[in-house]
This record gives C-alpha cells, sequence and structure tokens, in this order.
C-alpha cells in the first residue's frame, strides 16, 4: 500500500485504528467494527510496524485553532492586526506574520491555516541508527547472529563502558526492524527475531489473540490453598493430542499426582465439557475442588462444566504451560504410552483406564517414591 493511499485515512480515523490495535482487537475486527476496509487498516498498522506513533500536543507559544479562527473573523470584520493583537493578548508582529504565511488579509482562512501549520509543525529526529554507521553495522553483524536487541544494547554497555556513542537502547532496535519508514535496518532481519514477527504485537494483542476463554478466571486469583497443595481436590486438565484430529483429556490431581485420562470424541468444546464433567461427577465431593487449564477453546464452556460438577475452573497466563506444571510433567510420562502422531481415537475409555491405573501405581520421586494411588486414599481419608 502506498503513502497516497495512506494519506486518504483521516487523523480521526486513524486515532480511532491505533486506539483499538492497542486494545488488543485484531486487524480483521477494526476493520469491522469501524467500517473501514481491512486493506486500509493493514496499510496503517504495517506502515508503522505496529508501533503506536506518539500523540502530537501543540505547544502553548503557537497559536491555537480557535485564536486562528478569530483571526479570520476578525478580518472579516475589519479589525487592524493591533486590534486583533489586543483581543488576543498576542504581539501585533505574530498576527502579522501568521496572515502573510497564509495567504494574506483577503485569504486567510483559520482551519486551512490551521492545518497547514499543524503538517508543517512536523520536526521528525533523525533515528540513532540511520546517521551512526559504525554502530548500525554492528547491530547488523549481532542480530544475524540471532541476539535479541536486549542482548545486543545490554552487551554493548559492556563492551564500550567509555564510550557512548556506541549506546543504542532495545526499544531503539525494535522501532528501527519494525517501523520501516526510519530506513536504519532492513525488515528482512527481523527474521532473526524469537518471535520473527515483522509487526509489533502489543502484550493485548496477544492476551486478546491467545485468550479465547469469555469470563475466565485468571489463575492468578486461584486461592492460596490451591497454591500451596495442601489439600486434594484441586487438578490441572489439558487434552493430550495424538494425531491432529484425536486427543485424550487428562486430568492430574495437584497434591497427589493421581492422573485421570478422558475420552472426548472431539475437541469442541461441547464435546470435552461434556466428557469432563460425566468422568469428574463419579469423584468424591471433597475431591472437587478447583480445575485449571490453559487458554485452549475447548473449555470455552467452563461456565457449564461449574455448574454440572460444582468445580470452579481457572485459566494459566497466555503462552505458559509451566503454570500447570504438574499436569505438563504427566503429560510427558503418558507419552510412553501414546507416541506424538500416534492416532489416539480407537482407545477405548476402560483401555485408557487401565493405562492410568498403571500410571497410578508407580512410585513418583517428587512423592518420596510413594505412589499417586496411595497418596490420594490417605489424603481422602484425613480430610474424610
Amino acid at each position: 500500500m502506498n503513502g497516497e493511499r495512506r494519506r486518504t485515512v483521516s487523523e480521526c480515523r486513524r486515532r480511532q485504528i491505533w486506539e483499538q490495535w492497542g486494545q488488543g482487537l485484531t486487524i480483521g475486527s477494526i476493520s469491522r467494527t469501524l467500517g473501514v476496509r481491512m486493506l486500509t487498516v493493514r496499510s496503517v498498522i504495517e506502515w508503522r510496524g505496529g508501533i503506536k506513533p506518539r500523540d502530537r500536543c501543540r505547544s502553548v507559544r503557537v497559536l491555537s485553532g480557535m485564536e486562528r479562527e478569530e483571526i479570520s473573523r476578525g478580518l472579516r470584520a475589519g479589525c487592524s492586526m493591533r486590534e486583533i493583537a489586543g483581543h488576543l493578548r498576542r504581539a501585533p508582529s505574530s498576527i502579522s506574520r501568521e496572515i502573510a504565511r497564509h495567504g494574506g488579509v483577503q485569504r486567510y482562512r483559520g482551519v486551512i491555516a490551521d492545518e497547514r501549520a499543524w503538517k508543517r509543525a512536523r520536526r521528525p529526529r533523525p533515528c540513532l541508527l540511520a546517521y551512526h554507521e559504525p554502530l548500525r553495522q554492528l547491530v547488523t553483524q549481532k542480530l544475524l547472529i540471532d541476539w535479541s536487541p536486549q542482548q545486543i544494547s545490554g552487551w554493548l554497555k559492556n563492551a564500550y563502558p567509555h564510550d557512548e556513542t556506541m549506546r543504542v537502547s532495545h526499544e531503539t532496535i525494535y522501532q528501527s526492524l519494525f517501523v520501516q519508514a526510519r530506513g536504519a535496518l532492513k525488515k528482512e532481519l527481523t527474521a532473526h527475531l524469537r518471535r520473527g514477527q515483522a509487526v509489533r504485537r502489543s502484550r493485548n494483542v496477544r492476551r486478546a489473540a491467545s485468550k479465547g476463554i469469555a469470563e475466565g478466571i485468571c489463575i492468578r486469583d486461584r486461592p492460596p490453598d490451591v497454591e500451596d497443595r495442601a489439600l486434594p481436590g484441586h487438578w490441572e486438565g489439558d487434552l493430550l493430542c495424538g494425531t491432529p484430529s484425536s486427543q485424550i483429556a487428562t486430568l492430574v490431581e495437584r497434591k497427589s499426582r493421581f492422573v485421570i485420562l478422558i475420552k472426548t470424541p472431539g475437541k469442541r468444546t461441547e464435546v470435552v465439557v461434556n466428557a469432563l464433567s460425566k468422568q469428574v461427577r463419579k469423584l468424591p465431593s471433597q475431591l472437587r475442588g478447583s480445575l485449571t487449564w490453559d487458554r485452549g477453546s475447548e473449555l470455552a464452556h467452563h461456565k457449564a462444566f461449574t455448574l454440572a460438577t460444582k468445580m470452579q475452573v481457572y485459566f494459566c497466563d497466555p503462552h505458559s504451560p509451566w503454570q500447570r506444571g504438574s499436569n505438563e510433567n504427566t503429560n510427558g510420562l503418558l507419552r510412553q504410552y501414546f507416541p506424538k502422531g500416534q492416532d489416539v481415537s480407537d482407545y477405548t475409555q476402560k483401555h485408557l483406564d487401565n493405562i492410568a491405573m498403571r500410571l497410578n501405581q508407580r512410585p513418583r520421586k517428587t512423592l518420596g517414591f510413594s505412589t499417586p494411588a496411595t497418596v490420594l486414599a490417605n489424603s481422602v481419608a484425613l480430610t474424610g
């Protein structure tokens, strides 16, 4: 999309696009919300590499739009420049230069003059990496060997402790990569970033894209007694995938590491929630404390699960599988029985129960070489 098309987007519409982008909406959502073509929205965002431009502010020393309108009205009323200056409490010379700069007494128009002044007031600062050749070459070399901008910035401080001209912040490097209007670093270098993206997506955008759950309670709001594994009955869950079209639901009790395997005919949320609810309702009431799940859409109907089982569901932060550490570790053990890429749709629930039993009767180092079945039985006996 060339610069001429980008200029057809009004300043008001441009601000709305950036505001919604910062709130976490996708390009498609912004297009539908504002009634603007998707290509237009994409061009605005990609031209700045996903980085919102700084909000411009008008200096108190310059004439405002309202003052320029007053000048225009005064000229039409036949007032002298000194009279207009006295009314606005400005120097007559300022009024005189303003009128001469924008067409003279006969052609001066306040709105047009204000728009021209606003455009002419732009003073883009040159990018550090655009004019500092040695620094740009050094940054480029490190990016080519997959160093992150933060690593480059920190390394420069140690490598050149007495040369402040060889310093650059990681944010400057990121902006030089994403905002191609700066003309400092080649866009191809973004492929060497960890995420490899050519457009910056803020944390809000990534969170919205990964959320997939309406009104889900975050794991940070989970009660302390769940965190310290003091009581039984708090579970972690996930889908263990075989082939892309076959999967098994896994539940792991946090205190004992007791595992339950559940056959799911599909991964649609209504199918998964129904299978989980049916299995969980077989547990005694003291083992129905809570369930922690990732952000997968298979538990989008979590309210139906809570209603059926009286178990509150908590959701991990996006891209944070370590927050369900017990479940992730158990899934690794289950790969002994369900290798990656193997079709697991033919396993019956009875077969899954047998595999779960074998795992629950296996001594675990984290339990002092007791078995999950023994630990869970003792915990239930103590709380019963």
